[in-house]
């Protein structure tokens, strides 16, 4: 019995949905930091499991859930909401602590009324206190009775394993909708534009890294050499904001070309030319056309 489906990992802000999704498919196609509101954009990964529970499971991380204000985070916002209706099972990823977060209550409550599963998956149990782990629980269950309920650690890889076989249990038999070696329906132009602004959210402060945004404007493989060119503009939306992401004699610039270089060789296993430019945009994340232009909202 083959089983597919599409299942949707939704939760606040910061709770590890980009881990736990880099973590279930096995490699990393979504990037992470400890600063909130990393990830921007929908972005699909794909688990194929074989014998003896053969099956496709197609992840989608989502931008965290948080009260928007500003056209960017609203964008995020409808591309994190977008995926509920198109899922087949939806996983609630709350953090373990000595009491549920009250955006972590707020989601629960908003799918009390679910006509898709739910499970609750209560993460980051490695550093919490294992004692009140049952009276979390106990007040999440107050709120719905939820499909299943998993503590598990992402980052530590325990009890991710019992995560993927309750899911199986629950897809139902379907298709094998993307080639077994397709981890991801993200382009590599995508997974390059993602690290760089992960390298760029890692050196830099403040508001600087929810300014920016990240552009390929180039991507040219060269087989002969095992050489893959990229050039990429990194979009800011103040001329102050320019001078901070260049930095003295340039550093800035450089050390987030050498990371993002170094990150890029992994992912491509390949040598890679890295060009990065940095231009002002101004407001850009007030304004919809320029949010267009850079992949955060869809076209009318």
């Amino acid at each position: 019995m083959f089983k597919s489906g599409f299942i949707g990992i939704i939760g606040r802000p910061n709770v590890g949905k980009s881990t736990l999704i880099n973590r279930v498919v096995g490699e990393r196609i979504a990037i992470t930091t400890h600063k909130p509101q990393t990830t921007r954009n929908r972005i699909m990964g794909i688990r194929n499991l074989a014998e003896p529970k053969p099956g496709q499971m197609i992840f989608l991380d989502t931008p965290g859930i948080h009260r928007a204000t500003t056209p960017l985070n609203r964008a995020m916002v409808e591309a994190a909401t977008g995926a509920f209706e198109k899922v087949d099972l939806l996983l609630l990823l709350a953090e373990a602590g000595p009491a549920p977060h009250p955006d972590d209550l707020f989601i629960a409550e908003s799918l009390v009324n679910s006509a898709i599963p739910v499970f609750l998956v209560i993460n980051k149990i490695d550093i919490a206190d294992q004692r009140l782990l049952l009276p979390l629980i106990d007040i999440f269950q107050r709120i719905q009775p939820f499909r299943e309920i998993i503590p598990l650690s992402a980052l530590k890889n325990d009890g991710v394993d019992r995560l993927i076989g309750e899911i199986w249990k629950v897809l139902p038999e379907g298709p094998q909708y993307f080639p077994g070696e397709m981890m991801t329906d993200r382009s590599e132009r995508f997974i390059a534009a993602e690290i760089i602004r992960e390298k760029i959210t890692l050196l830099t402060h403040k508001e600087i890294p929810y300014a920016t945004a990240v552009v390929v404007d180039a991507f040219r493989e060269d087989g002969a050499k095992n050489m893959i060119r990229i050039a990429a503009t990194i979009h800011v939306a103040k001329e102050s904001q320019k001078g901070i992401m260049i930095g003295k004699k340039g550093t800035m610039l450089k050390e987030i070309g050498i990371r993002a270089r170094l990150e890029l060789e992994k992912f491509f296993a390949a040598k890679v030319f890295l060009e990065l430019f940095v231009r002002v945009a101004k407001d850009w994340t007030h304004d919809p056309r320029m949010l267009q232009e850079f992949g955060y909202k869809n076209k009318a």
